[in-house]
């Protein structure tokens, strides 16, 4: 009697065992409360990094972007344009920016 008992729970042990290996389902991955990301604090904290970094490839591709489109545009004066400030304001008279025209030009 015994060894009967014995052999069905070895029968219902092994068919229970070989259907979860033929399923191929893994219970522990598919439950929510089981799910790592949900673990305390190192949750939280995945979760952050996660949104800072999708933060910082957001931005960089805007600021790449604007760079892009805004070209190498010098926002300083040049040196012509300096100089012709200089003989507007009669700082220089016509030899001078005549003179420093020609030098900058060559």
């Amino acid at each position: 009697m015994k060894k009967r008992i014995f052999q069905i729970a070895l029968a219902l042990y092994i068919v229970t065992i070989s259907t979860d290996l033929f399923a191929q389902e893994r219970y522990y991955e598919w439950r929510w409360d089981m799910h790592p990301m949900w673990w305390g604090v190192w949750g939280i904290g995945m979760m952050l990094m996660m949104l800072l970094f999708w933060a910082l490839i957001i931005v960089g591709l805007i600021v790449g972007i604007r760079w892009l489109i805004r070209g190498n545009k010098s926002t300083s004066d040049s040196a012509l344009g300096i100089l012709r400030e200089r003989y507007a304001r009669g700082e220089i008279n016509k030899d001078e920016f005549e003179e420093k025209k020609k030098a900058l030009s060559s």
